[in-house]
């Protein structure tokens, strides 16, 4: 877990204050504490890479959705693309995104928000960036010098909406590890 308690507790008040502003069909699935995850739970199923379902959009308007590599650092998702993609190209120009990470019918992370260039070409990296970069370096056993970490742009979604489904909360926690 590399979540601070502030960062937990940040995480949680987006949680509820997410749930509490959707709409009634969302709230008729997603029961409060039935069939909801907290920061903690959502921190816990959300370990290691998770694949992410990115939607941006392009200039004229058009939703385009594609696949990520999804890591939850400090209650936020953070993803990468290679400089050259289309999904680049949006997120410079219209930051705006939203990711799902699911897992069968077990597990929804829906969340939406702004994407913030952690390693942007030419221009100085967020404060953050050193310390997620040794995480994505370490989980992806890279070398520190490859040139993958120049080709590739690294986004930290600001999230202003999130919400955590299962059906089941306790069993899809009973079947998550505890390390």
């Amino acid at each position: 877990m590399f979540e601070t308690p502030d960062e937990l507790r940040r995480l949680q008040a987006l949680l509820d204050t997410s749930w509490a502003g959707s709409s009634s069909h969302l709230k008729s699935i997603v029961r409060p504490g039935e069939c909801t995850l907290n920061a903690e739970q959502v921190v816990r199923v959300c370990r290691g890479m998770c694949t992410l379902a990115v939607a941006t959009v392009t200039r004229r308007g058009e939703p385009r959705i594609s696949g990520a590599d999804g890591h939850l650092l400090h209650g936020r998702w953070v993803v990468g693309t290679h400089r050259r993609a289309a999904k680049a190209r949006h997120l410079a120009a219209r930051p705006g995104v939203s990711a799902s990470f699911l897992r069968g019918e077990q597990l929804g992370v829906f969340t939406h928000g702004r994407a913030v260039a952690l390693n942007p070409a030419g221009a100085s990296h967020d404060p953050t960036w050193p310390g997620i970069r040794d995480h994505l370096v370490s989980h992806y056993d890279g070398d520190s010098d490859d040139p993958f970490w120049d080709e590739n742009v690294w986004y930290r979604i600001d999230p202003s909406w999130m919400v955590a489904y299962s059906p089941d909360p306790a069993g899809l926690l009973a079947g998550q590890s505890s390390a």
